[in-house]
């Protein structure tokens, strides 16, 4: 009688290996917070790349910078890193990235991704808790998925393609304990407000007809 055949397992790939080696190595430095990013933005592909830049944007407007080096970060105080992480391709490295993530000092993180099955902000929210996580739907089709998390598994989210609405509310939450990002937010609040009243005096003081050939 013949035993049957074991069955397969899966392997990690050697890359993948290396980044969650890495996360879980940043994360037992316990590293001064000041000196780690605040804020952690991942994305299910790097086709969603076009619309996250939204969330960069965003956050270097508010006085952020990009964090590439954990162990040599950049002048600026405030700092967010970015990563591909596949809830469905590389589910071992997301739950890493989720695990480790306060122990890496991140306060909060933005996760991206499209399709119908956009599953990786409520993965993330549901490894990270209580680390807030907020949802970008990269596409229309992706906001269910993104949003339909049942009660006791909190996840914020903003509408389809809003990633840079994503990077002001990170900015909103690390400004509850640093005066310098709320600062920055209300100021940029004004600009959107001053942009509205050059806009509404222009429209009146130069016509229909005049403000469309001043705007062309």
């Amino acid at each position: 009688m013949r035993l049957p055949l074991p069955l397969p397992t899966m392997t990690t790939a050697p890359e993948v290996q290396e980044l969650m080696d890495r996360l879980e190595a940043e994360a037992a430095q316990q590293r001064d917070p000041a000196t780690t990013p605040d804020v952690g933005i991942i994305m299910g592909s790097d086709s969603d790349l076009d619309v996250m830049a939204g969330a960069y944007e965003a956050l270097e407007e508010l006085g952020f910078a990009e964090q590439t080096d954990f162990e040599n970060p950049p002048e600026s105080r405030f700092t967010f890193e970015s990563y591909v992480v596949s809830a469905h391709r590389t589910p071992e490295l997301m739950t890493v990235y989720g695990e480790t993530a306060a122990d890496r000092g991140l306060d909060v993180i933005i996760a991206g991704a499209g399709g119908k099955s956009a599953d990786l902000p409520n993965m993330t929210a549901s490894i990270a808790y209580p680390i807030p996580v907020i949802g970008v739907p990269v596409q229309e089709k992706s906001v269910d998925s993104v949003i339909g998390m049942p009660t006791g598994a909190p996840l914020t989210a903003v509408d389809a393609g809003k990633s840079f609405n994503a990077g002001l509310s990170a900015g909103q939450i690390i400004a509850r304990e640093h005066d310098e990002i709320e600062q920055a937010l209300i100021e940029y609040h004004d600009s959107l407000q001053g942009g509205v009243g050059d806009v509404s005096k222009a429209l009146h003081d130069l016509g229909i007809d005049g403000f469309r050939e001043h705007d062309a």
